[in-house]
């Protein structure tokens, strides 16, 4: 069986050759021998991107309401139609398994999520929620990235600095976990992160330095554990998950964090794959953003409740982000536009069960979409903050109140 990248920097850290370069070993080549499990109770922060711009209000239905009814002529979905979650609101009929979480004090939704003077354009709204930057244009590194700096910073022994995040799925890594200081792996099955104890014992002399000890001690460290990831390995094949993409991913992230690699925040994306294609939907909206939502919402759930009978799930908080949500008027394609305010998703053992914040005016408008009324900074400074206990204002450049999301 080929040797993978991951397999030969962990292999090569240990041989003499590597031993013999003294405090001069590369600084790839030492990150990569740094990636030792952390302790169990490192919290985990899991985020799909919905990329195109998932339509809000056919998310979280305010369908009582009589300027959604006039402005929807196809796209529209009475009470008959939802899944009520309140008085005058249901979610997308595509979405039991929504319900069933939240009827089980797992799931938070946040509504009214956006940004001052929002963007129209895919690009330049996408930058700002992946850098959590309004001026993003320059900026080269994505708010996940930074935080991954942080946290790598924070646990390197000897200057040997951990890897604390990675992208999950086969889409190209997105701007979101770009890091200065950390290379963020993008991760397409948890044999990436498999380490075969293949390499010989690793003797480190002595004297050796103690940059090359800690090399040392690390390697055999995550040799120790090939056998446990392989465990892992053959027993999340036997767990159910919808045989999605998003699905997929969503199981190798449950692996990474059963396995205790180390990694503290997970990113990946949200499209649909085959014939589904992503949530930009100017066209033709009704079955396919239906499909996209039947496959988030199996998805999320099987997740959730994987790590919950892994006893894993008080560990772990997923939220989902969009560039933006939907126009309110449906246009002449049967289809919607880019608007401003959508909802974002908490789901997990520890985060704020319920409808969080009031759902946004339908008549007091941005880019034709439901103007936002909450920052999404503000959530992000919470799970900065709160969750991942790293300062926020380090991470986003400025300091913002973090909204209550978390129990």
């Amino acid at each position: 069986m080929p040797t993978s990248r991951r397999d030969f920097l962990k292999a090569a850290a240990g041989v003499p050759a590597v031993l013999s370069l003294g405090s001069v070993a590369p600084a790839f080549l030492q990150r990569a021998a740094a990636a030792d499990p952390t302790p169990g109770a490192d919290r985990v922060l899991v985020v799909v991107e919905l990329s195109g711009g998932n339509d809000g209000l056919n998310t979280v239905v305010p369908y009582d309401n009589d300027e959604y009814g006039r402005n929807r002529n196809t796209l529209r979905m009475t009470k008959r139609d939802v899944i009520p979650i309140g008085s005058d609101l249901g979610l997308h009929p595509q979405m039991p398994e929504m319900k069933r979480l939240l009827d089980d004090g797992r799931l938070g939704i946040v509504q009214g999520v956006g940004y001052p003077n929002p963007h129209g354009g895919h690009p330049e709204s996408m930058r700002v929620w992946q850098t959590g930057r309004l001026d993003a244009e320059f900026c080269q590194t994505g708010w996940l990235g930074r935080a991954v700096d942080v946290i790598s910073n924070k646990d390197a022994t000897d200057h040997i600095a951990p890897c604390r995040g990675a992208f999950v799925g086969v889409f190209p890594r997105p701007l979101t976990v770009n890091a200065a200081g950390t290379v963020v792996p993008s991760v397409r099955s948890i044999e990436d992160w498999k380490l075969r104890a293949k390499a010989a014992p690793v003797d480190v002399p002595q004297d050796a330095s103690p940059l090359l000890q800690e090399v040392g001690r690390r390697t055999q460290s995550a040799q120790a554990h090939a056998a446990t990831v392989d465990e892992v390995i053959r027993s999340g094949e036997r767990r159910e998950y919808p045989d999605t993409p998003l699905g997929a991913n969503l199981r190798i992230m449950a692996q990474l964090i059963e396995a205790n690699v180390g990694v503290r925040i997970l990113n990946t994306d949200a499209g649909g794959g085959g014939d589904i294609g992503g949530y930009d939907n100017h066209a033709g909206q009704k079955d396919n953003h239906a499909a996209l939502l039947r496959q988030l919402s199996q998805g999320v759930a099987a997740f959730v409740d994987d790590l919950n009978g892994r006893g894993l799930l008080d560990r772990v908080v997923l939220i989902t982000t969009s560039e933006f949500g939907r126009t309110i008027q449906e246009n002449g394609r049967r289809g919607t536009d880019h608007g401003s305010a959508a909802p974002m998703l908490l789901a997990g053992g520890r985060v704020r069960p319920g409808l969080i914040g009031e759902h946004p005016s339908m008549t007091e408008t941005e880019n034709n979409g439901p103007k936002h009324h909450t920052d999404f900074r503000r959530v992000y400074a919470a799970l900065l903050d709160q969750w991942l206990g790293i300062d926020s204002q380090v991470v986003l450049g400025q300091k913002f109140e973090p909204i209550k999301v978390l129990a």
